[in-house]
């Protein structure tokens, strides 16, 4: 099943290979895998987790900027 999402890098991934990549063309689907792992585990999940995760992350993102 992995060979029909189109992976792309997340733009929260890191310049040290720490990356994961995401695709989102299946409907209904958020598709999450390990970039140095192409063949390992995907992890499924759907838009609305996605979007909670997103916006906690932002969150974060922001409390760590204001606390700097």
């Amino acid at each position: 099943m992995s060979a029909l999402f189109n992976f792309r890098k997340s733009s929260y991934s890191q310049l040290n290979g720490e990356c994961v990549e995401v695709a989102d063309n299946i409907p209904g689907t958020i598709a999450i895998r390990d970039s140095k792992a192409k063949r390992g585990p995907v992890l499924r999940i759907t838009p609305a987790a996605w979007r909670t995760f997103h916006t906690a992350l932002q969150y974060d993102n922001a409390v760590r900027a204001h606390h700097n």
